[in-house]
């Protein structure tokens, strides 16, 4: 064989080889028998029910799952899933297990007991660390019997097989910070009045819609919805990233793929010497979104001017800009006062040196940078200000802007379309193990309460039927009270959506915690969510765990006119009813007559009823209480502490009954 055969056969086997190798190596990774990551260290399994446990392996290949003194053994399908189920267990712990394939999974400091599902929006979302006597709190979170699993926000058009998380990790002052303040109040008030181990499982993303947390087809079936089955299977993300592109641009004009506003490390942007005449303009606060720039992701730099006087600079000086999602560096006439990294939620409240102002003109620039989501400086017109001395500079109103660098990294926001949070954060749960779940949601549907009616119980009825675990406990939140309270009855959507969560408790195995009592004016997010949290599992202590409490404040049972007054017999009493303040009368109630022109109602308690009047309607046939968007100041509760719950009489149209989806 010559020699030039023979650096080719040589070169051959070399290739031969190499392949056979690589293709050893695929198998290889192939083979590791891999868990969702619903299953790890430190978990809560389900007690009292079989434990499902699943994952992905080589096809055919044989699992061994050892869990105290059982193995039991299955084989990967031919696509490599496999499932097993193991006998159930009552509460305890801690145990291992072992799970082995071609490799070996342990699994340590693993816990038998109950299992909730927290999810929602923002309010089950909201952190412990930005709650009521949050430092206080997060230092007596010493409950190691207490587990807390999060799953990262994520969107899907199809039902994913696994979720985005690190882990379920013991509840202690290091780790519950951040976890889901309702959710950690829910579990705490069950560990302390059952003595079991409670996993909590936080799924919640902010500003929500009902309908992205509910499955396609399921959501499908009802009017106004039909279609989307076929709609997300034919989804061209690359087709909506550049349509959304262009309706940018021709707002804006090109957008950089570099933040033009830095160069080498310089915010040149932010430069004294920075000519602004040519910036677009923007009023503030609000989303860019709002403004047009629809699911841009990247930098913009906004820029603003106020007035010093010299007597201001004689004492400290603060800039409040509000909070701003995601980042931000702040800059006063070049210089840069500070930053915030990926804190959407917190104020940006700057302390310059007084070196940084100047008698008469001062530039402010902000450049923020949103990661995916909403965009922008965001809070309320009365957060941006220049604080002074005893005077307030406002800084709400037009901003100028320029954007820095642009992209559109997702066009699909959560609430996009229908089940996109099911699909990614909702779905991939659904062969676990729960006892129940609790639901804070409803802010981001207030306009279009009536179709709540409908899309909510069915959340409820598709969840179960996901789980295959039958009529398992959900318990839900009821809107809190918020805006400004009417000086005069009025018609109102939150009253409204109130309502379509109240009419969800013809479900079996539901209930309802009202926080008529504990919202804020001005906040949509209630900071007191111990209540909340305590309120829930005083539902799941009375339906789910069969205990003799107290759950619900007084409820509207029936009502019969009385010579022009109006008897209101009510359920829920628990040890009778409780004012809580000091009128001697009960607040919020209001009538009508035929006309159905509402009126302020005098009303008093009497005896195990409530009766109810008013000058101004002689024959009236209609009541209601509570019916604003925020009814301030109610002081009708039973004496366990429970407020008495918003209801209505009559079934009059209301003010969303015409809107859809």
């Amino acid at each position: 064989m010559n020699s030039l055969n023979e650096r080719k056969l040589k070169s051959t086997g070399y290739v031969f080889l190499f392949v056979v190798m690589l293709f050893a190596l695929v198998l290889s990774a192939r083979a590791e028998v891999e868990l969702p990551k619903i299953f790890t260290s430190n978990m809560v399994l389900q007690r009292d029910t079989p434990i499902k446990i699943w994952g992905r392996a080589d096809r055919r290949e044989k699992i061994r799952i050892i869990f105290l003194d059982d193995t039991t053994v299955v084989s990967a399908d031919k696509k490599g899933n496999w499932q097993a189920e193991l006998k159930e267990l009552p509460a305890g712990g801690p145990f291992a297990m072992i799970v082995e394939g071609k490799n070996r999974i342990v699994l340590n400091n693993i816990l038998m007991g109950d299992v909730w599902i927290c999810s929602g929006q923002s309010n089950m979302e909201w952190p412990l660390h930005a709650t009521d006597n949050a430092e206080e709190e997060i230092t007596s979170a010493k409950y190691p019997r207490i587990r807390l699993f999060t799953v990262k926000r994520k969107i899907s058009t199809k039902p994913l097989d696994d979720c985005d998380s690190d882990g379920w990790v013991a509840c202690s002052p290091e780790t519950v910070s951040s976890f889901s303040a309702v959710g950690y109040f829910f579990g705490r008030k069950l560990v302390e009045d059952l003595d079991i181990p409670i996993g909590l499982i936080n799924s919640s993303w902010g500003g929500t819609n009902v309908e992205t947390w509910t499955s396609a087809p399921s959501i499908e079936k009802i009017k106004g919805f039909e279609g989307i089955v076929d709609e997300l299977e034919n989804y061209d993300e690359e087709k909506m990233i550049e349509e959304q592109r262009q309706k940018v641009e021709a707002l804006t004009g090109p957008l950089p793929d570099t933040d033009l506003g830095i160069n080498d490390t310089m915010a040149v942007w932010a430069s004294i010497k920075t000519d602004y005449s040519g910036w677009k303009e923007m009023e503030l606060p609000q989303l860019w979104e709002s403004a047009g720039l629809i699911n841009l992701d990247g930098v913009i730099w906004f820029q603003k001017e106020f007035e010093l006087e010299r007597a201001d600079l004689l004492g400290e000086i603060e800039i409040h800009i509000g909070p701003i999602d995601d980042s931000d560096i702040t800059f006063l006439n070049g210089n840069e006062i500070g930053r915030n990294i990926q804190k959407y939620r917190v104020p940006r409240i700057y302390k310059p040196e007084k070196e940084c102002f100047k008698i008469g003109k001062n530039v402010l620039v902000v450049r923020v940078e949103d990661t995916g989501g909403g965009g922008g400086i965001y809070g309320k017109t009365e957060d941006l200000y220049v604080k002074a001395q005893n005077k307030k500079i406002s800084l709400a109103g037009s901003w100028k802007y320029k954007i820095g660098r642009g992209d559109f990294s997702a066009v699909l926001g959560p609430n996009s379309m229908p089940s996109l949070l099911f699909n990614a954060m909702i779905h991939p749960l659904t062969p676990f193990g729960i006892k129940g779940a609790i639901w804070y949601q409803g802010e981001s549907n207030v306009n279009r309460a009536y179709q709540y009616r409908i899309t909510f119980p069915n959340l409820i009825k598709n969840w179960r039927e996901e789980w295959g675990l039958g009529d398992f406990p959900f318990f839900f939140v009821q809107l809190a009270n918020y805006k400004t309270p009417p000086e005069n009855p009025e018609e109102s959507a939150w009253a409204e959506l109130r309502e379509a969560q109240s009419m969800a408790l013809s479900l079996s195995n539901t209930g309802m915690a009202t926080i008529i009592d504990i919202g804020e004016a001005n906040d949509i997010h209630p900071r007191n969510k111990s209540g909340v949290g305590r309120r829930l599992a005083l539902n799941a202590l009375n339906v789910a765990y069969k205990q003799e409490v107290v759950h619900s404040g007084p409820t509207y049972k029936s009502m019969e006119l009385d010579s022009g007054k109006v008897i209101i017999s009510y359920e829920h009493l628990g040890s009778g009813f409780y004012l809580k303040n000091k009128y001697g009368y009960v607040n919020g109630f209001a009538i009508a007559g035929e006309d159905r022109i509402f009126h302020w109602a005098k009303a008093q308690i009497s005896g195990k009823t409530i009766v109810v009047s008013c000058e101004d309607v002689s024959d009236p046939v209609a009541v209601r209480y509570g019916w604003a968007n925020n009814p301030d100041d109610l002081n009708l509760y039973n004496l366990e502490g429970l407020p008495a719950v918003p209801f209505r009489t009559d079934e009059w149209p209301g003010i969303t009954i015409n809107n859809t989806y």
